[in-house]
Parts: structure tokens; C-alpha cells; sequence
């Protein structure tokens, strides 16, 4: 193992608590863990629990995940926490509205996909992957009352996401009290001696730690990071608000998505997504602020890293030439797919037949937006029925969709 003190200036990298005496605390507690470690030769136990609410993990997980990575870089033990049953009540941490209930079984499809996407970061020999419906099922009603008794309601209500709501007079249910219960539970049954977490899962943290010190266990170190924003640029990346980029999607689709980040992104996406050393960072936007640089060629450089942590070398050249060839020099792509219009076929079902979307009702959605164009005019009409000539004609949705329409032959 590393020294501790080198061990400590690279976990601590990115940590964030918004409150400088918690993050000295932290810092401490940590390095007289790492000390027992290289003493004992013990590594410690580190994990991070993801709800699966999508099948897909996307840029924004990656951040803990990264830092997972370094602890097992490290030598340390890493647990990949998947929230099988944690997932069916909601984390209510990020939200200013409750968040819509899974059942049992959307949980567990959604789950199946995360161990396979988890290993594009972590190193599949040196992690353990657990779900926590294997001990948080088999709590009783009076474990969970026992749990409960050890907080109070003005300390959820305290947290931001719930006194907003309260403010608002909006509805807070009973069940989102629970999630934090739930995690903190999940430090009990690992008992490990590090959980990451991003910066709005503090409260959650802390209550694992309150929890572990009633179960007569030595509390664990929480360690946050910052929230990644979406391509949108201001709310954080999420697949229910449609502004993420998952790290399964295809090199094409990824690098345009991150060409397609404001500019003021550009600082939070190369902090927390890319493998940059932090004196590069520094010197890549001191050059953009004195005009060295132009926004371009820096958002061109994130695209580019940020796709070539998922995909080989090859596949990042042929989305950049992919990209300027189609939206910097305004080019359709030559190796466009084809459609056949068949008779009766409207806007929304060739949208649906070319895979450009999941269902007829999104479809129709991407109509009402302006996102769908047919040979570069904007369709309105959901119910239009293209009637192509021989050359064609091109059917666009957003900016990195195109089919070619053609006529049927009978």
C-alpha cells in the first residue's frame, strides 16, 4: 500500500461537504483509518448504493464510482451496493416532490443491467457486488420501529428537499422518512468503514453512522461528492429528466451528447467525468478564460475523454469525424440507414419503426417539441404521411438520429 499520506491526498481529491469543520473531521477520521490499515494490513471496507430507477447507469453515477475505483487502486476492499429494496420507496434527497413508487419486479429488471455496466469502472476481480433486499426484507415491523426511534421528525424536516415542501404545504408522505432508515440500515449489515455518497446524500450518511454507534459498531466515514449537472446544464443528470448520458450508449451518441453541454458545464463535467490531473484542468481553463482557447476545441477535448473512457480509440475518431461531419460542416451522414414508407405509414410510426424512440407516445412528444424534421423542416402534424420520390427523403429526430426514407416498390 501507498503511504498514508499519499493515500489521503488522493481519496480526499473532490470531496465535498459544503461545511469546512465536517470536512476536517472526515479527513482526520479517515486517516487514522488508513493508518490502522497499513499497520494492520487490514484494507478497509468501502461502498456506494445505487437505486436501480433506470436500467442504465449514466455519467453521473461514475462519479462515486470513480472514486471507488481509486480505493481499489489502493488496495481496499469496494462494495457495489445495489438498491433492490431501497429502490421500491424512492430517495427523496435530490427531490422537491415525492418520487413515484416502483414495484418489486421493475426493480429487479432494472437491476439485472447494473453489475455488467459497473465493471466499465471498477474492476470486476475486485469487487463485490450485493443487493440490500437480502437484509432489508427481512427486517420485522418492530425492527423498523427500533430504527425509527433513534430520529426525529424536525431533524428530516430539516433537510432541504422536505422544508421546501413543507413550506409549499406540499404533501411529504411517511414512507420517503423510511428511505434514510433503509441506507443507514445497509452500513449496519456491511459494516464497512467508508460510504460514499454525493453531496444532497449527507443526511443519509450520517444516519448510517448514528446507526452503526446503536448497533455497537464503530461508525463509519462519509465522504460526498459534487452532483454532476445534465447536458442541460443546470439541474443534475437524470434519466427521468431526460438530461443524461449513459455510459452504455453507443461512442456516436455520447460524444454528441457532451458537444451538446453549455459551456458553463464544461468546468463541473471536467472535475468529476474525466481523468485529467487537476494542474491540467486548471491550465485548460485559465487558457479559455484569456481567450487561448476557444470553447470548442475544449468541449471537443471533453468529448472526446469522456467518450474514450467507455469506448476504444477507433470508435472515438469515428464519432468525432461522425459529429463535424454532420453538424460542424451541416453533412447528412453517408452511411445513413433506410426505411421503406409502406402505405399509411404516418411521422410517428416510421419515428417508432426506426428505433428513434421507445413508444408512439414519445413519438408524439418529440413532434410537439420541434425535434422531428423531414428533409430539414420541422413536422408538426403527428399524422403526417411522408410520400418520398426516388431519391428519398430524410427523416431527422434531434441531432443524432437520421433515416432515409424511400418509396415502396409495390
Amino acid at each position: 500500500m501507498l503511504p498514508v499520506d499519499e493515500q489521503l491526498t488522493i481519496l480526499m481529491r473532490g470531496v465535498d461537504f459544503g461545511d469546512p469543520l465536517t470536512y476536517e473531521n472526515m479527513k482526520a477520521e479517515l486517516r487514522q483509518r488508513l493508518e490502522e490499515s497499513v499497520a494492520t494490513g487490514r484494507p478497509l471496507r468501502v461502498y456506494c448504493g445505487y437505486d436501480p430507477t433506470s436500467p442504465d447507469l449514466h455519467l453521473g453515477h461514475t462519479v462515486t464510482m470513480r472514486k471507488l475505483r481509486q480505493f481499489q487502486d489502493l488496495g481496499h476492499e469496494v462494495i457495489f451496493l445495489i438498491g433492490t429494496f431501497t429502490g421500491l420507496i424512492g430517495d427523496p434527497s435530490d427531490k422537491d416532490c415525492a418520487r413515484p413508487q416502483q414495484t418489486e419486479e421493475e426493480v429487479k429488471a432494472k437491476a439485472r443491467t447494473y453489475a455488467e455496466q459497473a465493471f466499465k469502472i471498477l474492476d470486476p476481480q475486485r469487487t463485490q457486488i450485493r443487493y440490500n433486499d437480502e437484509w432489508l426484507s427481512q427486517l420485522t415491523f418492530k425492527d423498523v420501529i427500533g430504527l425509527a426511534s433513534h430520529f426525529t421528525v424536525q431533524q428530516f424536516l430539516a433537510r432541504e428537499s422536505f422544508a421546501l415542501r413543507y413550506a409549499r404545504g406540499e404533501a411529504i408522505w411517511l414512507h420517503e422518512f423510511f428511505y434514510a432508515l433503509m441506507q443507514g440500515y445497509d452500513a449496519v449489515a456491511l459494516q464497512t468503514d467508508v460510504q460514499l455518497g454525493g453531496t444532497d446524500q449527507l443526511f443519509n450518511l450520517m444516519a448510517g453512522r448514528k446507526l452503526m454507534e446503536v448497533f455497537g459498531l464503530r461508525p463509519q466515514i462519509a465522504l460526498t461528492l459534487p452532483i454532476l449537472v445534465g447536458t442541460d446544464g443546470h439541474l443534475r443528470m437524470s434519466k427521468s429528466t431526460g438530461n443524461y448520458i449513459g455510459i452504455s450508449e453507443p461512442a456516436a451518441e455520447m460524444y454528441g451528447k457532451v458537444m451538446s453541454i453549455p459551456d458553463s458545464a464544461m468546468r463541473n463535467y471536467a472535475e468529476l467525468v474525466t481523468s485529467w490531473h487537476p494542474a491540467y484542468i486548471e491550465q485548460l481553463f485559465a487558457d479559455l478564460e484569456a481567450g487561448r482557447l476557444h470553447p470548442r476545441d475544449l468541449k471537443m477535448a471533453l468529448a472526446r475523454e469522456i467518450t474514450g473512457l467507455f469506448h476504444p480509440p477507433e470508435a472515438v475518431q469515428a464519432a468525432e469525424e461522425h459529429f463535424v461531419r454532420t453538424f460542424q460542416k451541416k453533412e447528412l451522414p453517408p452511411d445513413m440507414p433506410t426505411l421503406v414508407v409502406r402505405p399509411g405509414d404516418t411521422v410517428v410510426d416510421l419515428l417508432e419503426r426506426a428505433g428513434f424512440v421507445p413508444s408512439r407516445s414519445q413519438a408524439k412528444r418529440d413532434i410537439q417539441g420541434g425535434g422531428v424534421r423531414l428533409d430539414g423542416v420541422v413536422v408538426s402534424d403527428p399524422y403526417l404521411e411522408p410520400n418520398p420520390g426516388p431519391e428519398g427523403l430524410v427523416l431527422q429526430k434531434g441531432k443524432r438520429h437520421f433515416v432515409r426514407l424511400l418509396p415502396s416498390l409495390s
